[in-house]
């Protein structure tokens, strides 16, 4: 720790004032006509001459309060200790397909049905809490693939995003060749080794113009890995008559575990939010590419201190002023 002047050359105005004093010329004392003060009386009565020079006490005074103001200009600052921050330097792109099949209710939250998007939503918030230090983006996909976030370390702007997407506003189809090529594109300016997507989907690619395994391929050239989770429950009831209906057919496993296969990823299969909570958690636990640490040290400005007290003399000068006025009213009043 260390105290410091973030701007010492301001202290070359300490002088100024002798300067003023010496160099510039006297006022003007050549008589003048008088004017008549009802209250001098008073005034030497209290022992106020306003004919006298400052008292040395004032004079000392106001050159402290001088010297309170240019210590205040020249900002002092107390340093505390140098602060290391490691950066983890992995830019993780996540893609949410939010195409009309993720509206099934077959994911249990509180005991509650819930869709499988929102099933989503909440176990990818806490994941997305815990990537402090990581750059994240967001990625939403049905009919076409939009990119929603870029990639910022701004958690809490992905979040909000995250939980305002609503099924089908991309559209009712699945578009995940259309999804993989976009995080490509979005990932190409980040280091190689740390570039990593998240696909989540319930389907099977139906939409887009890039097939997912050729997207894959592009992807494993540009060092994307690829984590691929499948989401939705086997079996689930649905309607008034409690039918059970199998989903497992809906969802192309073998595409969504080749596409892990060629990128060095893996393929997880979440069938309700406790594997979606594991799966994530796995993944939180995927070791990072450390880069160079980023250090700062805390600075706290400490111009309040001398600059309030400069005004508290300020004050305390003009008293006598003060009192001298409040004694020309009682005088005018006689």
């Amino acid at each position: 720790m260390s105290f410091e002047f973030a701007w010492p050359w301001v202290f070359a105005a300490l002088p100024l004032p002798l300067l003023a004093a010496r160099l510039l010329p006297p006022a003007n004392t050549a008589p003048e006509a008088a004017l008549r003060f009802p209250f001098f009386s008073a005034l030497r009565q209290n022992g106020r001459n306003p004919t006298l020079r400052p008292s040395r006490l004032r004079l000392m005074l106001a050159a402290l309060t001088w010297f309170l103001l240019v210590v205040a200009a020249a900002r002092p600052q107390w340093i505390g200790e140098t602060i290391h921050l490691p950066v983890s330097g992995r830019s993780l792109m996540l893609a949410v397909d939010i195409s009309g099949s993720m509206q099934t209710e077959d994911m249990v939250v509180n005991r509650r049905p819930v869709t499988r998007l929102t099933a989503v939503k909440l176990v990818a918030g806490g994941f997305v809490e815990q990537r402090e230090g990581d750059r994240l983006g967001l990625i939403l996909f049905g009919d076409q693939a939009y990119l929603q976030t870029p990639l910022t370390f701004d958690r809490r702007t992905l979040q909000i995003l995250l939980n305002e997407a609503v099924i089908g506003l991309a559209g009712k189809s699945t578009a995940i060749g259309d999804a993989i090529g976009l995080a490509v594109k979005r990932l190409q300016g980040q280091p190689e080794k740390n570039r990593v997507l998240i696909l989540l989907t319930d389907g099977t690619n139906t939409a887009g113009s890039v097939d997912p395994l050729k997207a894959a391929d592009l992807a494993a050239s540009e060092g994307v890995r690829i984590y691929t989770i499948g989401v939705g429950a086997d079996e689930h009831v649905q309607g008034p008559f409690r039918l059970l209906l199998s989903r497992g057919s809906e969802l192309d496993e073998a595409t969504l575990e080749a596409i892990a296969q060629k990128t060095g990823g893996r393929y997880f299969r979440a069938r309700d939010t406790r594997s979606l909570q594991q799966i994530y958690a796995l993944l939180d636990e995927i070791e990072p590419v450390s880069e160079d640490e980023q250090s700062y040290r805390p600075v706290e400005e400490m111009y309040a201190w001398p600059l309030a007290l400069a005004l508290l003399l300020s004050f305390l000068m003009s008293l006598p002023a003060m009192a001298g006025q409040h004694w020309g009213s009682a005088g005018s009043s006689d």
